[in-house]
C-alpha cells in the first residue's frame, strides 16, 4: 500500500526584456525584440500534510538546474495543485523543461484551484487573494514591479529573498484554500482507493469512518448510494453494486 501523495506548487517568472522604440498601452512588439527570454526566478513547494515549505531558485538567471531538480520531484506527486496551474505553473514548467532537454510526463494530475472556484462557486473574483481573504484564511504578501526588477537587473538578493517569502506564502494560501474547496467539488483521484481502501471509503481524505446518507437515482436510472465522511465532511456517491460489494468486504474484515 502507497501513501497518497499530493504536491502543492508555485512559481514565480521573470518578464521578458527586450528592446522597443516607444512605450504607451497600444503598442505592438514582436518576439524578434526579445533580448532575453523569460525564466523560472523560484518554485515553491509543499507536500500535503508536512509543515515544511520547500524552495528552488535560478542561478543569476539560469533556471536549468532548477527545472532538472523539480521536474524529478513532480514524479513522486500523485497529484500536484497549483493555483491557475493548468493554465500557467504546469505549462510553465513543461516549456522551461523542453527549452532545456530535461524530460517531463506529459501525464501529469494536475488539480487547479482557480478552477475548482469558477466552476463550483460564485465568488466576486476568483484570484488566490481574494478568496483566501473571502474564507478568512489571510491574504497573500503584498509586492510590487520593483522586485522582479531587482532580481532580473540586479541580481539582489535581498530581493530574492524577497520573492521567495512571497512564494511560500502563496503556496501556505493554496494549501488552505483547497482544502476549504475540496468538499465542494468533484475529487480527481479516489485517495481511499489509491491507498489499498474501498470505494466506500473517503475519496478525499482517505478515512474509514464514514456513512450512508441515502440515495440517488441518475438520469439513466441507476442508483447510487450517497456517502459522507465522519472525518472531512466531504459528500460522494458509490455505484449500488459497488456499495454492496465493499460494505460485504468491509464486514468480513470487521469480524476478523
Amino acid at each position: 500500500m502507497s501513501l497518497f501523495k499530493r504536491l502543492y506548487i508555485d512559481l514565480e517568472v521573470s518578464p521578458n526584456i527586450v528592446l522597443s522604440w516607444r512605450t504607451g498601452y497600444k503598442i505592438n512588439i514582436s518576439h524578434e525584440d526579445i533580448i532575453q527570454e523569460r525564466a523560472i526566478i523560484c518554485i515553491c513547494y509543499k507536500w500535503e500534510g508536512d509543515k515544511q515549505i520547500n524552495s528552488m531558485r535560478w542561478d543569476k538567471g539560469d533556471d536549468k538546474e532548477l527545472v532538472t531538480k523539480f521536474s524529478k520531484i513532480l514524479l513522486q506527486a500523485d497529484e500536484i495543485v497549483a493555483h491557475n496551474g493548468d493554465k500557467f505553473d504546469v505549462k510553465w514548467l513543461r516549456t522551461r523543461c523542453l527549452y532545456h532537454g530535461v524530460p517531463c510526463p506529459a501525464d501529469l494530475k494536475t488539480v487547479d484551484t482557480f478552477k475548482l472556484a469558477k466552476s463550483n462557486m460564485l465568488f466576486n473574483s476568483n484570484k488566490l487573494d481574494y478568496i483566501g481573504e473571502f474564507l478568512g484564511l489571510g491574504k497573500k504578501l503584498k509586492t510590487n514591479y520593483d522586485l522582479w526588477k531587482n532580481i532580473l537587473l540586479n541580481n539582489s538578493k535581498k530581493a530574492m529573498d524577497e520573492m521567495v517569502d512571497y512564494c511560500k506564502r502563496d503556496v501556505e494560501l493554496l494549501e488552505q484554500v483547497h482544502h476549504k474547496l475540496i468538499n465542494y467539488s468533484k475529487h480527481k483521484t479516489h485517495v481511499a482507493v489509491h491507498n489499498g481502501g474501498l470505494r466506500i471509503d473517503c475519496p478525499s481524505c482517505g478515512s474509514e469512518n464514514t456513512q450512508n446518507r441515502g440515495y440517488a437515482v441518475t438520469a439513466a436510472g441507476v442508483k447510487k448510494q450517497r456517502c459522507q465522511c465522519r472525518d472531512c465532511g466531504k459528500w460522494f456517491q458509490v455505484a449500488n453494486t459497488s456499495y454492496t460489494k465493499d460494505l460485504n468486504e468491509k464486514n468480513r474484515k470487521d469480524k476478523i
